[in-house]
Parts: C-alpha cells; sequence; structure tokens
C-alpha cells in the first residue's frame, strides 16, 4: 500500500497532559523517534496525539484541572480539551476522527492496546479483528433482503404464468375475429332483405321503434349483468387467495414462539458481563506470564544488573552460594532454588488455569450470541407475518363487502332483466309482420355483433395488460439478481475481511521473521478455523513453528515464546488489523512504544518495516535503542 496524499509537517502544542506542563513539537511526514530514558514524557506527548486524534486514553497532569491539545496539519486545525469532572477526565473539542474505534485498536499501538495484548497473550484474534464490524447489522440487512428477494420470487412467478394466459388471449382474440367477421356478414345480408321487402312499413314503425328501444335496453342491462358477474367471480378468487396467505401466515406464526424483550436484554447483558470477565482475564494472564518470565529469566541468570545488586558490599555473596540456592531477589536472602520453582510450577498452573476459564468464557460467549441471533431472527419472522396477517384481514374484509355489494346488484339486474325481457315478448308478439320481424332480427344481429366486439375489446386489452406485465420481467430478473448479490457479499463481507486479516499476518509476520532472525524460530501464522459455508463465526488459531539445530521442525505455543518475539507478534497482529481496516484513510498517525523487551537492532529493523504504511509514525525509545535507528529518522529528544 502506499500513504496517503502528501501532507505538511504536523504541529502539536501540549498543555497538561500526562506529565507535560507545556510542549510544542514537529512531526515530520515518515518516521519520527521520541528519544529519552524514562520518566521524560515520551508517552505523555503520546496521550496527546491519541487525545488529538479522538482517543481517550489520555491523563490529566496531576497538579491540574484542565489539559489542551491542538494539533495542526497543513491547513487544518484541530483542538481537544481535558477537563476533570468528579474525579474523571472529561474530553471535549473537534478531534480529527469522530469515532476513535479503529485507531485505538490498531494504530495506536501503546503497552495496552487490545491487539497486542491478544495476540501476545492467546487472546481471541478474531473478536479483536471483528470488533469495529456491526455483524448484527449485517445479519439484519440480509434478513431485510432474503425479503425482498421472496417477494421478486412471488413477482416473478405470478408474472411468468402469464405467459400460458397470453397463448389463451391470442386464440380467444382470434376466435372471437372469426365470429365477429361472420356477424358482420350476416347482419349486412338480413339488412338486404329488410330492404327488398315489400310493403308499408310506416304502419309497424311505432311498433318497430318500441321494440328496438326495448331490445336496446334488454342489450344494455345484459352487458351491465356480464360485467358484474365478471367482476363478482374476480373478487371471489381474490377473496379466496386472501384466505389461503392468510391461513399460510396464521401457521407460520403458530410454529413461531413468541420471544419477549427481556429474555434480549438479558442476553445482551449476559454476553457484556462475559466480556468484562474476559477481559479482566486477559489482564490477569499477562501480568502472570510477566512474573513467569521475569523469574525464568532470574533463574537462568540473564539480568546480571539485578544479580549484581543482590550482593554484598565487598561482592562475596554471589560466589559463596551452591548450585542448588541462591539470593532471593525480592528479600535478598538465601533460599533454595527449588523453593522459588515450586512457587513459579505453582504460578503456571494458576496462569493455565484462567486460559482454560478464558476458553471457558469465549465459549460461552460465542453460544449466547448464537442464541441471541437466533432469539433476532424469530422476532424479525414473527414481526413479518403479523403484519402480513393485518393486511390479509383488512383486504379480506373489504373483499368481502364488494362480494356482498356486487351480489346485490346482479339480483336487481335479475329483476329488471326478466322485466325487459317480458316487455320484448309483449312487442315481439303485437309485430307479426313480415317487415317487423326482419326488423327485430336485424335488432338482435345488431347485439350479437356488438356484444362479440366488445368481447374482443376486453380480451385485446387483457392481452395488452400481459404483454406490459411480460415486459417486466427483465427487469424483476435483475433486480433479483441485485439482490441476490448483495446477500452474497453481506455473507462474505467477514469471512473475506477474515482472510484478508490473516493473509496480511502471514505475509508481514513472515517478512519481519526473515529481517529479525530469531534463533529457531521458523514461523508464525495464523490459521482461520471454524468454517462451515454459513453465517456462523469462524475462529483465529495462532501457530508456532520451531526448528531444532538439525534442521526439523516442531509446533510450539505462544506461552513458550520470548518476551521479544511476543511483542514482535502483537505488533504484526496490530499491523494487519490496521491494513485490512483501512486505518489509513482516516488516521494519520501509527503510535509505537514500550518496545524495551526487543533488541536495539531487532527494533530498528521493525522500525523500518513499520515506516512503509502510516503517513505519521511516533515510536518512544529509550535513547540506548534510539541509536541503531536510522540517522535520516526525524528525532525529538527533548519535552
Amino acid at each position: 500500500m502506499s500513504h496517503q496524499a502528501p501532507r505538511e509537517t504536523a504541529r502539536v502544542a501540549v498543555e497538561n497532559v500526562g506529565g507535560i506542563d507545556r510542549t510544542e513539537v514537529e512531526l515530520v511526514r515518515g518516521t519520527n523517534v521520541l528519544s529519552g530514558r524514562n520518566a521524560t514524557n515520551r508517552t505523555s506527548l503520546l496521550q496527546a496525539l491519541i487525545a488529538a486524534t479522538g482517543g481517550e486514553n489520555a491523563s490529566l497532569k496531576g497538579d491540574a484541572e484542565s489539559g489542551r491539545v491542538e494539533l495542526s496539519l497543513g491547513d487544518d486545525r484541530y483542538v481537544r480539551h481535558l477537563e476533570r469532572r468528579d474525579g474523571r477526565v472529561v474530553f471535549s473539542g473537534d478531534p480529527v476522527l469522530d469515532d476513535p474505534t479503529l485507531a485505538d485498536l490498531f494504530a495506536f499501538v501503546l503497552e495496552d492496546n487490545p491487539a497486542r495484548q491478544a495476540a501476545m497473550t492467546g487472546g481471541d484474534l478474531r473478536e479483536i479483528l471483528m470488533r469495529p464490524v456491526d455483524t448484527d447489522e449485517i445479519r439484519a440487512e440480509i434478513t431485510s433482503l432474503k425479503s425482498e428477494r421472496r417477494r421478486l420470487d412471488e413477482r416473478i412467478e405470478r408474472v411468468t404464468e402469464k405467459r400460458g394466459r397470453l397463448a389463451e388471449l391470442n386464440e380467444e382474440a382470434n376466435a372471437l375475429e372469426a365470429d365477429l367477421d361472420a356477424k358482420r356478414d350476416e347482419l349486412a345480408a338480413k339488412r338486404d332483405e329488410l330492404d327488398a321487402l315489400d310493403g308499408d312499413v310506416a304502419e309497424s314503425r311505432t311498433t318497430q321503434d318500441e321494440l328496438d328501444e326495448a331490445m336496446a335496453t334488454l342489450r344494455e342491462l345484459r352487458d351491465e349483468r356480464e360485467d358484474v358477474e365478471f367482476e363478482r367471480e374476480t373478487e371471489r378468487e381474490s377473496r379466496d387467495a386472501y384466505r389461503a396467505d392468510l391461513a399460510e401466515h396464521r401457521d407460520a406464526l403458530e410454529s413461531l414462539d413468541p420471544a419477549s424483550d427481556a429474555e434480549r436484554a438479558a442476553l445482551e447483558a449476559d454476553i457484556s458481563s462475559l466480556r468484562d470477565r474476559r477481559q479482566s482475564l486477559d489482564a490477569t494472564i499477562n501480568q502472570l506470564q510477566r512474573i513467569v518470565q521475569f523469574n525464568e529469566e532470574m533463574l537462568d541468570g540473564e539480568h546480571p544488573e539485578v544479580r549484581g545488586a543482590l550482593d554484598d558490599a565487598d561482592g562475596n555473596v554471589t560466589d559463596r552460594l551452591v548450585e542448588d540456592r541462591t539470593v532471593c531477589w525480592t528479600c535478598g536472602s538465601e533460599v533454595e532454588r527449588d523453593a522459588i520453582g515450586g512457587t513459579l510450577e505453582r504460578i503456571r498452573a494458576l496462569r493455565q488455569e484462567k486460559e482454560a476459564e478464558r476458553r471457558d468464557l469465549a465459549d460461552r460467549i460465542d453460544s449466547l450470541r448464537d442464541e441471541k441471533r437466533a432469539h433476532d431472527e424469530r422476532a424479525s419472522e414473527r414481526e413479518r407475518h403479523e403484519a402480513r396477517v393485518d393486511e390479509l384481514e383488512a383486504e379480506l374484509a373489504a373483499s368481502e363487502e364488494r362480494i356482498a355489494e356486487l351480489d346485490e346488484r346482479a339480483s336487481d339486474l335479475d329483476d329488471r332483466i326478466a322485466a325487459a325481457e317480458d316487455r320484448v315478448d309483449d312487442l315481439e308478439a303485437a309485430a307479426q309482420s313480415d317487415v317487423l320481424s326482419a326488423h327485430r332480427e336485424v335488432t338482435q344481429l345488431e347485439f350479437e355483433r356488438d356484444r362479440l366486439a366488445d368481447e374482443l375489446a376486453e380480451v385485446e386489452s387483457e392481452r395488452e395488460d400481459v404483454e406490459a406485465t411480460l415486459a417486466e420481467l427483465p427487469d424483476l430478473e435483475a433486480e433479483r439478481e441485485r439482490v441476490a448479490a448483495d446477500i452474497t457479499d453481506l455473507r462474505t463481507r467477514v469471512e473475506r475481511m477474515e482472510d484478508d486479516a490473516v493473509e496480511s499476518f502471514n505475509d508481514h509476520m513472515s517478512r519481519l521473521l526473515d529481517r529479525l532472525a530469531y534463533d529457531n524460530l521458523d514461523r508464525v501464522w495464523i490459521e482461520r478455523t471454524g468454517r462451515d459455508g454459513g453465517e456462523s463465526a469462524s475462529a483465529f488459531a495462532l501457530h508456532v513453528v520451531r526448528q531444532t539445530e538439525d534442521g526439523r521442525a516442531y509446533e510450539d505455543t505462544v506461552d513458550h515464546l520470548s518476551e521479544s518475539e511476543r511483542e514482535v507478534v502483537g505488533l504484526v497482529f496490530a499491523l494487519a488489523g490496521y491494513l485490512v481496516h483501512e486505518v489509513y484513510e482516516a488516521c494519520p498517525f501509527m503510535l509505537l512504544d514500550s518496545l524495551e523487551a526487543i533488541d536495539s537492532d531487532r527494533i530498528a529493523a521493525l522500525v523500518d518495516y513499520f515506516d512503509a504504511f502510516p503517513d505519521y509514525l511516533v515510536v518512544a525509545l529509550l535513547e540506548e535503542d534510539a541509536r541503531a535507528l536510522d540517522d535520516d529518522y526525524h528525532r525529538i529528544e527533548s519535552l
């Protein structure tokens, strides 16, 4: 990756933060080295940068009630205020980041950095990596998209069914056009016959006019009755469909147990409590590890300065000790080496007990998360069915009301048609002449012609509607493909992020181990486990591979790494998270501190490697460690 666009020199003004009274510092793009002895406010300056960027891992000077950090980046200016209220420090102002979560996890790599500590102590690496990702929101979005996909599937199925109806309509239209042409020919012939008839049509004109009017009225009533019957049949089909859908959703509701908000709140509370306990165990395990490491090194004689301080005035105590006795580095008295070794074994046992407890907590947290997710999915499904039941009940009631209205209209029309038919029969009985009979036949043929024309118009109108509906099919199918792709993308987003993190860690770890050249440490790598092809969480397993003098490789554990090796593992894991979450896009700084466990030459190689990634790399080092770094790095030696 490359840096962001070039920025000018960063200027930092600090008042009353940590141990700093007042200072101003310039940082250049690239690596900035804060060098000095212990207690020279190097960490305080890092805290000030954290505060200016948006974090709250900063303290006020002990004798101050307020503090201030001002950061200038080119033309941009950021000010953060710290104020002591009710025994705690309250932050305000305008920082670089609105949400510092990613920076706290992966950019501010101080001694207590969560990513660094998790990698060093065998903590839950995946939980740290995925902490900034709202997986609950992703699952909710997947549920919503699934509902949208179901709706599209139903719509596509209904549209596809129209293809068969279109073929039927084409056949009906062709048949009606043929019948209409035949009826028109028959009507033309009958009109010619009427014109050829001799006789006085004037005498029968009144009767014929009345008959024509009665026939026209009867035709209108019959047309209206057919329309009502068509509407009624259509409405009955809709009602039956509503009933079937309503029964389906009610059955679905009965199969889903209701879940209460209290249960969900209890699950969230349990998860939060277990997380707090796990964090407490992480701190305890780390402390125990340091105790074990220190005592092992003392027993192996790797701290000559401390051992020298235990000698008496003439330097003879150490010389007088026999191999099975040593000087206690807590009280200075002679003790059996086995006594210290026994105490050390008990501490190791306590640490293993805490690690087992932590693994049990992790399993319980995963179980509760699965239970909460199932709870949320069940509640969402119930809400969807309940909403659909309400809609269908309203639609069913409206349909029943409409059917009742149509039944009443049909009954009324039946009565009126019967009366009109009686009127026509009476008029036909009064009209017996050939001329009137011909008029009557012409009128009937005109009625049948108009009826066929109306039926054809209805079929053509329905055919146009079906063709328009079928024209929607490509867009519906494209929309469904987009929704399906979105579901796939959401399902694989977390997995891709995990894969990228594992690949990034393994790549950078391999490169750094080649540069740092630790004795017999062949490889440190992360394996992503627990994949089942679904949406359940996976896990990160950290592997350590060592090599014997004869070149044989064997698996080891992170507990057996030296403190220097563990520190490198923690730093590289933080770097992997920094790159995977693209923290460099928003946060210009990466801060490194507490590297004393690593020797000077390896610190120099580590800083040189990290220099390629952030805009501003700020490293706090002791003077002797800083001397091993490239002279071209910008140095700040006085605060």
